[in-house]
């Protein structure tokens, strides 16, 4: 099982300029990711960047599930606004 912590690292590990939140009980996580590398990319290819940096551990079984919100910094100033 993991915890909402470790899943943060993973993801901030493999996008070092991401701010990222993370909550979940274990077997399902919600998290909220803000980098500017998400820039020009679809939501699609935002969700595979991510999947992609956790796929190991989606392929273990030791993650199930992940909702996620990806924005860029920008995106994020707006949604605040």
């Amino acid at each position: 099982m993991m915890h909402p912590e470790q899943v943060r690292d993973l993801i901030a590990a493999g996008l070092p300029d991401a701010e990222v939140e993370v909550k979940g009980d274990g077997q399902h996580f919600e998290a909220l990711i803000v980098s500017a590398e998400f820039a020009g990319k679809n939501r699609v290819q935002r969700q595979q960047r991510i999947n992609a940096l956790l796929r190991a551990h989606f392929d273990s079984g030791e993650l199930h599930a992940l909702s996620m919100q990806t924005l860029t910094p920008e995106e994020r100033s707006t949604s605040r606004g």
